[in-house]
């Protein structure tokens, strides 16, 4: 038991501990992470990206399949298996939440299955998740937590759930200037806007909430992004949060579902190892300058001119058509011009020369150190000793 003087997290019932642990694709954060998260008693998540290649079976089965869709049901197969593996690591108490970004083009199957399978919650980001409650309604007893950047975003939410008659058991709020992976903003100069400043954000938030006739207790506000130190959580409730959602220190973690080799490059990443460039889905994303992102940012310029429009009804070569709109299928210019999916999945393999390795900005807790959840949570959840002294 993590004895810390931060305030309960209360989600639907159930009394956590103040942190809820990103979600991270392709196999990142899988049962391992997110049930070990789960059994000390904070949120630990599954992201529900191409789970596939966490088993060999599956992926052996499908090895000569060009059906996209048997790779769809085989993403929501390995969904299950990693729920229920959650599950039975975390025990019975553990709370479990599903990432499933709205950008993805079987979304919907997702939501669903997250919620046949046992999860807590469905938290969701990479869009408007305004049809949630809809996808949800014979699930009642699942939390919905939209991921969202600004104060007119949680608006828009608010509103349309408001007609269906549900509001949010959470809100985590995304600062695109420190998070890893697809952020928060539709162009890269826009990502350290100040608008998306977490002070500015919760004072707006505040503002809808009064001016819809929400108590601005009702629903957690959860800031993400940046957020390494005990120091900066105790700033964060210091401006009205009610816990915070941390993903690159979970990923450095023993129990983290990634490749030994993962872990390394986003441990010893310096500042000047971290960038920024657009992704294939069309958002700014952030990773480690690794050998495969320098090849393609050199040739990024070429890539994305030549790009051309593909006729409508086209679909993935690459068999997996996990986004909705990807700028490498459909040939469009104004996202990057590559496969996410291969990229992240080589990744979590650990091949350093052709592996996209999403990271956030800011230093990590333990520095180069891998350590278990257990002292990361310690670490992040309990005083230092300077500072009690």
């Amino acid at each position: 038991m993590i004895n810390t003087p931060f305030p309960r997290l209360r989600i639907r019932g159930h009394d956590l501990l103040p942190v809820i642990q990103g979600g991270m694709g392709v196999g990142v954060s899988g049962h391992r992470l997110a049930g070990t998260v789960a059994k000390h008693g904070a949120v630990g998540t599954v992201a529900s990206v191409d789970l596939r290649r966490l088993y060999p079976d599956i992926m052996n089965r499908l090895r000569k399949c060009k059906d996209t869709a048997s790779h769809g049901a085989a993403n929501v197969e390995a969904l299950d298996r990693e729920v229920s593996a959650a599950r039975a690591l975390a025990g019975p108490n553990g709370f479990i939440a599903v990432n499933v970004m709205r950008a993805l083009s079987n979304y919907a199957e997702l939501v669903v299955q997250a919620c046949k399978s046992g999860a807590n919650a469905i938290v969701s980001g990479a869009g408007l998740p305004f049809d949630l409650p809809d996808l949800t309604e014979s699930f009642p007893n699942v939390a919905l937590i939209p991921i969202l950047s600004e104060e007119r975003g949680v608006r828009a939410v608010l509103k349309r759930w408001g007609r269906k008659g549900r509001t949010p058991d959470a809100v985590i709020i995304e600062h695109p200037r420190y998070a890893g992976g697809h952020l928060g903003a539709t162009r890269i100069e826009d990502v350290s806007d100040a608008r998306f400043d977490f002070s500015r954000v919760i004072e707006g938030i505040r503002r809808v909430f009064e001016e819809i006739g929400i108590a601005f207790e009702r629903i957690p506000l959860v800031p993400s992004g940046g957020i390494n130190s005990f120091q900066k959580i105790s700033t964060a409730f210091e401006l009205g949060a009610s816990g915070v959602q941390i993903g690159t220190p979970f990923a450095v973690t023993q129990e983290c579902d990634a490749h030994p080799n993962f872990k390394k490059v986003l441990a010893e990443a310096g500042p000047q190892d971290i960038v920024t460039f657009m992704s294939s889905a069309g958002l700014p994303a952030r990773a480690v300058l690794t050998p495969w992102l320098k090849r393609y940012l050199a040739k990024e310029g070429r890539l994305r001119a030549s790009a051309c429009p593909h006729p409508v009804g086209n679909h993935c070569p690459n068999k997996v058509e996990c986004l909705a709109f990807c700028g490498f299928k459909d040939g469009n210019q104004a996202a990057g011009q590559f496969c996410i999916e291969s990229q992240l999945a080589a990744a979590q393999r650990g091949n350093i020369e052709k592996g996209l390795f999403f990271r956030g900005s800011e230093s990590l807790p333990f520095g180069s150190e891998i350590r278990s959840v257990l002292d990361l949570l310690q670490r992040l959840l309990t005083e230092p000793c300077e500072t009690a002294a």
